[in-house]
């Protein structure tokens, strides 16, 4: 079953569409520099802003210049319309074209979602409750609902959170999801939006260069943050010809892995890239010399640049294609990376070029020379990486649209076979997390956040229940991640302004900590992924993991939803109606694949 990609959409800091993308990597000029729209102090920290205010992005959408809505939705609206439009499913004039008994689905990644609106608010939220509606915007999942309210023709939809692989991740489940015959059309992409928050937490990492990033280069010194959106259509080859559509390439391959190593760092042999981009490979079919370009991950900053380089090297070995860095051109999107190199990929494969490692003249020892750029390439196959935080690895191959794809056919359900449940863990006390000293030293224990305690104590009983040492895929659900360090941030900027935040806090502010934390804990390296759709999060993960199983590709399968109320928030919320919030839920279960034989004379 071939997964062909229909339509792009694109809003970046070199362009607002295809075309002004197009011209920029075709003329080598970057996007990032001093920040406009952004109202941060850090002017010496260059980013790649989108050239678009709120109120310009609203006009350009017909949307009321006095509705509150975040900057990430906005430019995820943007992007979902010319993808709808390239696809031929809405016209010019905003009329849809699917038909009504479609089963069109909206898959977004995202990590900050409306941050830009909650951090310019929070001051008057806690004081007076101003603007305290803007609390149900906070969360990653309603972003994606405005997205998808924006159009009406969306049956449903749903947000993936693993920091910067968030977008690469949702083409790997919408794929799935139209292998599975879940859906008809599929919209995948993410938006990401610069705020203060993650600006000022990556540089309490001290990861972001004051001069415009260099990957692979050997003075590289960091990245330059980015923001923007990019959403692809998505369908089986079969509905996109009875449409009459136009197969723009094939996802071809993919592979999602975890390097279970840190939450921040990259190993030093990359061994969360090279499983993901072996699993890619090995999905489509191919083998290294049949990829003629790497869009690699290529953030700039000395341990990833030099990790991915290792796995590089450990992938191709002596047939290393042209590689390059485009983040040199947008910045890093984070979140919406994986979907905005996506479109870059496929703008290179239709057009025949190679877009340049924009900064670099010094080699690193032992590591890859990336490419300068290329014009007149053949480029038939292409391999895109986006590694996140917590090592959530996801490499995506691209194959051309005049060839036919040996993507891999998820084999169906088998009569045979269910879907058990071997353990549940629940914990909604506070006093049962004393319990976390079975499993962990109490130094260890100290450090560690309530919920962080919940979500590994609930996880590790409920895998001992089960029999089971390590699972094949690690799954999550959470609304709003580790709140209790996300409120800390904001209160340190309300208070202190633009100081150098608590780099732990940052660091267990992103939704997947919870699901990466387990995973280093255990040393899985296996299938790992958010899923923050408010309260039906703990839902999309279990589809999930029932559709991994049903594959038979893997057996065990760990699912949880983890999540926790601060008495500040719990107090906000109170001012909205909303009671009766726990201070923490965490919920474990393991799920396993279990075959009967049936017996015949």
């Amino acid at each position: 079953m071939n997964i062909a990609i229909t339509g792009e959409g694109i809003v970046s800091a070199i362009g607002h569409e295809k075309t002004a993308v197009l011209e920029s990597l075709r003329e080598g000029r970057s996007g990032i520099g001093e920040m406009r729209y952004l109202p941060s102090v850090h002017h010496e920290l260059p980013v790649g802003e989108v050239k678009l205010s709120g109120d310009e992005m609203k006009s350009l959408l017909g949307i009321d210049i006095s509705q509150e809505v975040s900057r990430t939705a906005l430019m995820g609206i943007l992007a979902v319309r010319q993808a709808l439009e390239d696809s031929r499913l809405l016209t010019p004039a905003s009329s849809l074209l699917t038909p009504d008994s479609s089963k069109i689905l909206l898959i977004s990644g995202t990590t900050v979602a409306g941050m830009d609106l909650s951090e310019q608010y929070f001051a008057e939220m806690m004081a007076d409750g101003g603007h305290l509606e803007l609390l149900r915007h906070h969360s990653c999942g309603d972003n994606t609902r405005q997205i998808a309210d924006y159009f009406g023709c969306f049956t449903d939809y749903t947000t993936i959170s693993t920091a910067c692989s968030s977008a690469a991740n949702a083409l790997i489940l919408g794929a799935n999801m139209l292998k599975a015959g879940e859906a008809d059309i599929i919209v995948a992409g993410g938006t990401e939006a610069l705020s203060l928050f993650h600006l000022n937490g990556f540089n309490s990492l001290m990861i972001l260069d004051k001069e415009r990033c260099r990957p692979f280069d050997d003075t590289r010194a960091g990245l330059n943050l980015g923001e923007g959106a990019a959403y692809v259509v998505m369908e089986t080859e079969e509905h996109a010809l009875k449409r009459q559509a136009s197969i723009h390439a094939y996802l071809s391959g993919y592979g999602n892995a975890c390097d279970a190593f840190h939450q921040t760092a990259s190993s030093d042999n990359g061994e969360g890239a090279y499983l993901a981009m072996r699993e890619a490979l090995d999905m489509a079919g191919l083998k290294p010399s049949d990829i003629d370009y790497v869009n690699a991950h290529g953030t700039g900053t000395p341990n990833n640049d030099q990790s991915e380089s290792v796995a590089l090297q450990r992938v191709f070995a002596s047939d290393l294609p042209p590689v390059s860095s485009t983040k040199s051109f947008t910045g890093h999107t984070t979140s919406a990376s994986g979907s905005i190199e996506t479109v870059i990929c496929l703008l290179a494969m239709h057009l025949g070029f190679i877009p340049a490692n924009l900064g670099f003249s010094h080699p690193m020892p032992d590591g890859i020379v990336p490419s300068m750029g290329a014009d007149g390439c053949q480029l038939r196959h292409v391999l895109c990486n986006a590694f996140g935080f917590g090592g959530n690895d996801s490499s995506l191959v691209f194959s051309a649209s005049d060839i036919s794809s040996s993507s891999f056919l998820l084999p169906p359900s088998s009569n045979n076979s269910t879907i058990k449940q071997l353990s549940r863990v629940e914990i909604t006390s506070i006093d049962q997390l004393a319990e976390i000293r079975e499993y962990v030293k109490p130094m260890e224990a100290r450090r560690m956040g309530k919920l962080m305690k919940a979500s590994l104590l609930s996880s590790l009983k409920a895998l001992r229940e089960a029999g089971v040492d390590c699972p094949d895929a690690i799954i999550t659900g959470t609304a709003l991640g580790i709140w209790e360090t996300s409120e800390a941030l904001l209160l340190q900027m309300k208070e202190e302004g633009e100081v150098m935040l608590s780099p732990t806090n940052f660091m267990q502010s992103t939704h997947n900590t919870i699901s990466s934390n387990i995973a280093i804990r255990l040393g899985c390296h296996g299938y790992n992924v958010t899923y923050s759709q408010g309260d039906r999060s703990l839902e999309w993960a279990l589809r999930d993991a029932r559709r991994l199983l049903a594959t038979g590709r893997y057996k065990t399968v760990l699912v949880g939803c983890h999540d926790e109320a601060t008495p500040l928030y719990s107090s906000l919320m109170a001012r909205l109606g909303i009671t009766g919030l726990p201070a923490i839920h965490s919920v474990a279960i393991v799920l396993s694949k279990e075959t009967t034989t049936n017996l015949t004379n």
